[in-house]
């Protein structure tokens, strides 16, 4: 169950893969910067698609142990190192989306940043999720 509505103004073109906003209600559970390692902080993919899998799976634990699952998730701030290799990756990205978080399009921006603290990172996402009180 969500607890939360897309916000489409009248007219406007449908995003893909994204909502231009959204409204919830209920308890806020929030994400730090996730990188794309695993639970021993070793990077599992070179490339920014395979890292963007692994912050997926590492999010998703997150927000399980604060109650939440993907369907909860209303914002993403992606960061990425290089916008060539996003837009690259966008199909195994895309899927990757679909298979671990689903439908669930949240509010999204994507930036381009010159480097991320960890050296090996080549993605790091932030998360909030809102779960129906």
């Amino acid at each position: 169950m969500t607890a939360h509505k897309t916000l489409l103004p009248p007219g406007w073109k449908r995003p893909r893969g994204y909502a231009n906003g959204i409204s919830a209600s209920g308890r806020m559970v929030f994400t730090a910067g996730v990188v794309g390692w695993d639970e021993n902080e070793r990077f599992v993919a070179s490339d920014l698609a395979g890292q963007f899998r692994q912050v997926l799976v590492n999010t998703l634990a997150i927000l399980a142990e604060g109650g939440a699952g993907p369907e909860h998730i209303v914002r993403m701030t992606w960061y990425v190192t290089s916008r060539e290799d996003y837009t690259a990756g966008l199909p195994e990205i895309g899927a990757a989306y679909r298979e671990l978080v689903g439908r669930n399009y949240p509010a999204m921006t994507v930036v381009e940043v010159a480097a991320l603290v960890e050296v090996e990172a080549k993605v790091e996402i932030e998360t909030i999720a809102v779960v129906p009180a």
